[in-house]
């Protein structure tokens, strides 16, 4: 089975980055500014929302614990693409494309990864070479972390480790479709080291194939992730002119627009994606899958969502 999922991620890895360009340059210089600008702006989904991946949970472990997520027909979906009501196009990376000096790098936060209702969450992250990531098993199941960094020239392993389970649970927890509480296990750290011209970091669990996580390798301070509302703010920026882009894992083609920042001034932005079509994955969701693949009601009725009933049309 993990030799399986293995197999799926590294494909869903080579296929997502021969669409995607991502950031590439020397080593970046740090500096004091006496002088600086600021970008905010938004960025937005422009069409409809992409289908979900889809997953018949009877082929992979747990299926009444994680199926307490899942369509009320035996299947779990994951959509990568979070989006509002409005369009606003939540947890993409915004980044400036090819500057090479300006202000100092903030103190380092790992970003914290849980393994919670059998997802990986957040999906999308920030990290830095050489540097950590933090992960935490919250539930009673048994998960673990393919991690791969990966970039046109192919995905290569970084490491691949078990995440530990709380000792609070009782026996019964992850036999149930009515247990919800959720107990810490001990945090996994590891160091995220990337060869060159690799600036992805992406991990699979190796038991359930819908929980994924994605990352883009920060090499200079001019960062972000948009919010709820697709807002983003980038600070202390040089005065010139720059490139700014858009990244997320299963964009098919580049999202860019350039931008002046001038001295003590904003600038504002207002980026528009265009939503991808056609089939972005593999596995991707469809209205009639159960056609192809068996669920008994048997099975059905065994596979529960207590915890939250999905919709194939859902933005998030």
């Amino acid at each position: 089975m993990r030799t399986v999922v293995r197999q799926i991620l590294i494909v869903a890895c080579t296929y997502a980055l021969s669409l995607v360009s991502v950031p590439h340059g020397g080593a970046y210089e740090e500096m004091s500014l006496s002088e600086s600008g600021s970008l905010s702006g938004t960025v937005n989904l422009d069409g409809k929302v992409p289908m979900p991946k889809g997953y018949n949970l009877t082929t992979l472990p747990d299926a009444i614990y994680c199926g307490r997520i899942s369509d009320g027909k035996g299947w779990r979906l994951l959509q990568p693409f979070n989006v509002g009501p409005k369009g606003e196009f939540q947890r993409v990376v915004v980044f400036l494309d090819g500057i090479d000096k300006g202000k100092p790098f903030e103190a380092y936060e790992p970003p914290r990864i849980e393994a919670v209702d059998c997802l990986f969450t957040p999906f999308i992250n920030l990290v830095r070479d050489l540097h950590d990531v933090v992960v935490v098993n919250m539930d009673p199941a048994m998960h673990d972390i393919q991690a791969y960094e990966t970039s046109h020239l192919g995905p290569r392993v970084l490491f691949n480790v078990p995440l530990p389970i709380s000792k609070r649970y009782p026996r019964e927890a992850g036999l149930s479709a009515h247990f919800h509480k959720h107990y810490e296990g001990t945090p996994v750290v590891q160091s995220v080291k990337m060869t060159k011209g690799r600036r992805i970091f992406t991990m699979q669990c190796g038991f359930h194939a819908y929980m994924e996580s994605w990352a883009l390798v920060a090499d200079h301070p001019y960062f972000a992730i948009a919010d709820e509302e697709g807002r983003f703010e980038l600070t202390d920026v040089p005065p010139g002119t720059y490139t700014v882009k858009v990244w997320h894992p299963y964009l098919r083609d580049d999202i860019e627009q350039t931008v002046t920042i001038e001295p003590n001034k904003q600038a504002t932005i207002a980026l528009k994606v265009e939503a991808p079509t056609g089939r972005l994955y593999a596995n991707q969701m469809v209205e009639n899958a159960y056609v192809r693949y068996t669920i008994t009601d048997d099975v059905q009725s065994q596979i529960v969502p207590t915890l939250e009933k999905q919709r194939i049309d859902a933005g998030q």
